[in-house]
């Protein structure tokens, strides 16, 4: 990873713009409004990407867990474990800052210029608490105990509360195939309203779903301690300024705790140091480019 100088994400962005094509490269699919059905679709990528996205090539861990969780009958659900196993020991949250195509759409409405722009306020450290009952309820308890004849659990995420879903599945079906058009009805609402209260909290309010909200990210966080890549902080160097504190959108004190389940390894830190201290490894080789 290369270290921005220049301190804005124009760098990280590039990836997630890449990332986004890559995972979305089935164009004629928004073209015949009908979801790619290949093999790849088997798979999961790293990052929240909706299924019934019209471009998607492969599947959304999330969506993926909720369907075989509730059976131990399915080899999938042993797939999905290590899936997430693996991913989160290696990068933790990193995944977040680079690799979720949802994160980007919010990095970019949160660019746009608006005076009223809310770094924290009373209620925040309480509300992060709520993406562990979502993961908790909606991903995990809801799909095991209300299943279908042959024991798949429904994606109830998906189906009441994920925006991404409806931004990059919902929307693009319903504009796209005349026949999705007839069975819009009040679940549609409710999502398209959610969609809408995410797109104007982004604007005021830096990742309001990743902070508050994904199940997905909460996974990963766990992993943030133990991942093979974290951040140091190089105590010789560390001046404790705490501009680093200061620049993260995430609420976060690399200072305090460089690894903390809130950080999403966007990398702001680690360019506003003035003493680069914030380093990086990957499995304990120091990096500091």
């Amino acid at each position: 990873m290369v270290k921005n100088k220049n301190g804005n994400d124009s760098f990280r962005h590039i990836i997630q713009a890449i990332w986004t094509l890559i995972t979305n490269a089935y164009i004629i699919g928004f073209i015949r409004g009908k979801i790619y059905q290949g093999k790849i679709k088997n798979v999961c990528v790293p990052g929240l990407n909706c299924y019934s996205c019209p471009g998607a090539v492969a599947s959304c861990p999330i969506g993926a867990l909720q369907a075989v969780i509730g059976s131990y009958e399915y080899r999938f659900s042993f797939y999905m474990a290590g899936f997430f196993i693996i991913i989160g020991t290696l990068m933790g949250r990193f995944v977040c800052g680079y690799l979720c195509p949802f994160g980007l759409f919010q990095d970019l409405l949160n660019k746009i210029p608006l005076k009223l722009k809310i770094n924290t306020f009373r209620l925040d450290k309480i509300l992060r608490y709520l993406k562990y009952l979502v993961l908790l309820i909606f991903v995990i308890l809801m799909p095991v105990f209300i299943t279908d004849i042959i024991g798949q659990g429904f994606p109830w995420f998906c189906k009441l509360i994920c925006p991404a879903g409806t931004l990059e599945g919902g929307l693009p079906l319903v504009a796209f195939n005349e026949s999705m058009k007839s069975a819009v009805g009040f679940l549609y609402g409710w999502k398209s309203f959610i969609l809408i209260a995410v797109i104007i909290l982004s604007v005021i309010i830096y990742r309001p779903f990743c902070k508050y909200i994904c199940p997905l990210g909460t996974v990963y966080s766990f992993f943030n301690h133990i991942s093979a890549f974290k951040y140091r902080i190089n105590t010789d160097k560390c001046i404790n300024c705490r501009k680093c504190a200061d620049v993260c959108k995430m609420g976060c004190s690399p200072v305090e705790n460089p690894n903390s389940m809130e950080c999403i390894r966007c990398g702001k830190c680690r360019s506003i140091c003035p003493k680069e201290a914030i380093e990086y490894t990957f499995f304990n080789s120091h990096k500091t480019i």
